[in-house]
């Protein structure tokens, strides 16, 4: 019975947001335009269970590019409106736009000509008849099947609010270093702040033998620089393959006589290789991509730079 309710509330929930997509209009647009030339800060506010989806809606668009922050409206009315300034814009949500707190608001808002984009259920309540930009947010129904509970409501303005921060991002053209730069700690952090370069291994710990060399060499190589692999270049230092472990097994199988042969004859002759300067999040991106373990980093004129290896990776915290 149990997963029967679960499975109601979902499709209540994504047809709800289901209708947010067909409603979608020039307001939309209007409301991101808004925001977007916005000189000072998006103040978020909402009353209730409102007011939780109003903090996180806040802390998405700071953290993608647009300065915003959450202003609880009762706090508001009793000196926290001190925060806003006449170059901020307000982002308020009500259900029914009848919230008492949040239409106190509204006068000291055209006091300072401060735009109000409202998300509401109701586009005929008070707070949208005095908002410049109403984005629809009613539902048909609520998921509780008292219909008391907000939950297909606030899922309808939460999306409606990723809408606006991720159209906001794209108008920015906010790139994945900027959006590292407001998430400097944890994985994410280090995903998008470490590139290659800062965990590659080079000089002395880079595996390289000559095309010239023989298998033996390379067998020793891999064995003393512990990676698994070896990168094989020419006389010029340009990267001409690579020799893994999983070579020399396939070889050995096949009965073939490793004496016989050099290393430019053995291994990969066309692997996956990467820059120094892109980032570690570029490096797991493309191991995963195409089931490899390291990466040959090599500088714009195919030369040999380093090796990244999913082990750097997992060590540095950046996976």
């Amino acid at each position: 019975m149990s997963l029967s309710h679960g499975k109601r509330v979902l499709q209540i929930e994504a047809r709800a947001i289901a209708a947010l997509v067909e409603r979608l209009d020039n307001r939309f647009a209007k409301a991101v335009d808004i925001l977007f030339r916005c000189s000072g800060k998006v103040v978020v506010s909402g009353m209730g269970k409102s007011g939780l989806i109003g903090q996180k809606i806040a802390a998405t668009m700071a953290s993608t590019g647009t300065p915003a922050f959450f202003v609880h409206p009762a706090d508001g009315i009793h000196g926290d409106l001190g925060m806003l300034g006449k170059h901020d814009a307000l982002l308020a949500l009500s259900n029914s736009g009848e919230t008492e707190e949040v239409l106190k608001l509204l006068p000291f808002m055209k006091r300072l000509n401060i735009p109000v984009i409202a998300l509401t259920g109701r586009p005929q309540s008070t707070l949208a008849k005095n908002s410049d930009v109403v984005l629809d947010v009613s539902v048909s129904e609520e998921a509780c099947p008292l219909g008391l509970a907000p939950t297909s409501s606030t899922t309808a303005a939460l999306a409606m609010g990723d809408a606006l921060a991720i159209a906001l991002l794209e108008k920015r053209g906010i790139k994945a270093v900027d959006f590292a730069q407001f998430h400097p700690g944890g994985t994410l952090g280090r995903r998008l702040l470490l590139t290659v370069k800062d965990l590659m291994h080079q000089g002395e710990a880079l595996p390289c033998v000559k095309a010239t060399a023989s298998a033996m060499d390379a067998i020793i190589e891999m064995t003393s620089k512990k990676l698994g692999m070896t990168t094989v270049v020419n006389s010029k230092g340009h990267l001409v393959g690579v020799i893994t472990d999983g070579d020399l097994r396939r070889s050995l199988e096949k009965g073939s006589n490793l004496a016989k042969y050099k290393a430019g004859d053995m291994g990969t002759k066309s692997p996956r290789t990467i820059k120094a300067k892109a980032l570690a999040a570029t490096a797991i991106q493309t191991m995963e991509q195409f089931s490899i373990t390291s990466l040959v980093v090599v500088d714009d004129g195919g030369r040999l730079a380093g090796v990244i290896h999913l082990h750097d990776l997992l060590k540095s915290g950046a996976v």
